[in-house]
């Protein structure tokens, strides 16, 4: 990911600082500049995402839109570290605040961690149902369309829909998801549709224990965030509450948008202080994504992914179609059906392109989050060992 300008300018100041001499008179002052200019740096983040959700744009809960979240919180974590770790005395990470909030941030980063796993394996679950769709595009698409056809695209548009309204149901019936494209019992053969669809559900399945719980790992994330107060509001304590927000903020986001395991009971929103300067555009991301999840849970559908609501719209568009069809199908509903065929397949086309940039997004988050995690345990030990060798 390439660094911003002001990213490039801010590292570079933090790290000229700090290679002069340590012990400037104003060197907490100067520290505290850097605390300010990170916390400006969010919030021009967070405004820029939040003036995509307030203009109704199509791009919001997209994938372009979570890749420009993933940039987002990629740069705050670079300028993070800055700020909290590069030539830092390890001493600092033994003492008040961080002796407190550091290790409640590594604990939260390990939920992040689990998250971005539950994330890679639900973008896989999302490729497959592009493959579905694109089985139906192609049956469509023949002409002159006939009985067999149209069959074949109404059985797999119905796994597809199937698939996307089952998400949101316990992981214990997870086995029925791996039904035919027709119902079980039915006396269907086993196709290689089936197997695939088998298979991929199994893969997902078991990529975790039966009781991790997405949504609990963000009630658990959330829990206890509190912003920085007396002294601590001037301090260290204070990025690590922003880096913080924005880093639950981003797996919520992300899990309410992807088929996350058991996302019943995700919270809609979580405690952010009003009176700093980003966090009134990251409450109000907040309420927009909370309210399209409380329509989305009502109905009992999948995730807030923007294409993959486009293509549930649009399957189910194609089912009414396919039941209704009487062979020879009448002009004027041919041209409907190229329509919605073409529109069906343009989404295909971007799920094609950019889920496996996201993708690899979400793997660089992960790792990010295991260097710096790494550092951080690194500087607590060395302060540990210098502490007992002065002892």
């Amino acid at each position: 990911m390439p660094p911003t300008d002001h990213q490039s300018s801010f590292l570079n100041r933090i790290s000229i600082r700090r290679n002069q001499v340590a012990s400037m008179e104003n060197n907490h002052d100067q520290e505290l500049e850097d605390i300010e200019l990170f916390q400006k740096h969010v919030a021009e983040r967070l405004a820029e995402l939040a003036s995509t959700s307030a203009d109704d744009s199509n791009e919001f809960l997209s994938i372009a839109w979570f890749r420009t979240l993933l940039d987002a919180l990629l740069c705050c974590e670079a300028e993070f570290k800055a700020v909290l770790i590069i030539d830092r005395d390890p001493s600092h990470f033994i003492k008040p605040p961080l002796d407190r909030v550091g290790p409640e941030l590594q604990d939260r980063c390990v939920k992040a961690l689990d998250i971005c796993n539950a994330v890679t394996y639900a973008i896989d679950l999302v490729h497959y149902w592009q493959q579905l769709a694109e089985i139906a595009v192609t049956s469509l698409e023949q002409r002159p369309i006939g009985d067999g056809q149209v069959a074949r695209a109404k059985k797999v548009l119905n796994a597809l829909l199937m698939f996307i309204a089952d998400d949101n149901k316990e992981q214990t019936k997870s086995t029925e998801r791996s039904w035919s494209f027709g119902r079980r019992g039915s006396g269907s053969t086993v196709s290689k549709d089936k197997d695939r669809g088998s298979k991929n559900f199994r893969y997902l399945n078991l990529a975790f224990h039966k009781s991790w719980s997405a949504a609990k790992e963000i009630q658990a994330m959330s829990a206890n965030l509190v912003e920085p107060r007396g002294k601590e509001a001037n301090g260290l304590a204070m990025p690590v509450y922003v880096m913080t927000s924005v880093l639950v903020f981003t797996m919520w986001a992300l899990i309410a948008a992807f088929p996350c395991q058991e996302r019943n009971g995700l919270p809609t929103h979580f405690p952010v202080a009003k009176n700093l300067n980003w966090a009134q555009s990251l409450i109000s991301l907040q309420e927009k994504i909370g309210e399209e999840w409380k329509k989305k849970e009502k109905k009992g559908k999948g995730g807030l992914l923007d294409e993959v609501q486009k293509m549930e719209k649009v399957a189910t568009s194609l089912v009414e179609f396919t039941d209704a069809f009487k062979f020879p199908a009448e002009e004027e509903k041919l041209k409907e059906l190229e329509e919605q065929v073409k529109e069906l397949s343009e989404i295909c086309k971007k799920l094609e392109e950019d889920l496996a940039p996201l993708q690899q997004q979400i793997r660089e988050v992960f790792h990010r989050l295991v260097r710096s995690r790494g550092e951080i345990m690194d500087l607590v030990e060395q302060a540990s060992y210098m502490m007992g060798s002065s002892a």
